[in-house]
């Protein structure tokens, strides 16, 4: 059992305060090191996205808005801390986003950091060209399909209608954990 926690010590978020506390002296297992590629192979990058990335449709109200309403994107990709410098790799890459470390919310969570892309230009001219090309399998590629959609009715302007925020919302309430399956 003993084995089994350390291998649980070393991954993702590590143990929690409960098992902290039933094994006080038990030590995380090695992680070997990964040596990071000098260029990343673009499929692998799509299939990374999938699994470890997300498609965000964001609304804020600001009341200064005619619509009183603010739409963004976002894509993200999330990994541990000790793979930063893979993270900070995809800001060159894909020519775009950044990189923003976290900060643990507790001893029990390790950190974690993050890719991130907002800048709507970069969506249009770099995320999205680059998934069309290489594109993501599965439900995640269903959850891009509509962040494509919504940043095409961003693009012709109908976000800032109220018709253009109806069809949006829609959209975003069936993505991610909104799908049916």
């Amino acid at each position: 059992m003993e084995k089994i926690v350390s291998i649980k010590t070393s991954m993702n978020r590590g143990l929690s305060l409960d098992l902290r506390e039933a094994f006080p002296n038990v030590r995380p297992v090695l992680r070997p090191d990964v040596k990071l590629q000098e260029t990343i192979e673009p499929y692998w990058l799509s299939g990374f996205a999938s699994g470890d990335g997300c498609f965000l449709i964001k609304n804020q109200n600001i009341s200064s808005y005619k619509t009183r309403v603010k739409i963004g994107l976002k894509f993200q990709i999330t990994q541990h801390s000790r793979d930063d410098q893979l993270m900070k790799s995809l800001v060159s890459y894909l020519g775009c986003g950044r990189y923003e470390a976290r900060s643990p919310h507790s001893v029990a969570v390790a950190t974690a950091g993050d890719y991130v892309v907002t800048r709507f230009s970069d969506h249009i001219e770099k995320i999205i060209p680059f998934f069309d090309q290489y594109p993501i399998l599965g439900v995640k590629g269903l959850d891009y399909a509509d962040f494509k959609k919504v940043a095409e009715i961003m693009k012709t302007g109908g976000h800032l209608t109220q018709e253009g925020l109806e069809e949006i919302r829609k959209i975003k309430e069936g993505m991610n954990r909104g799908r049916e399956s």
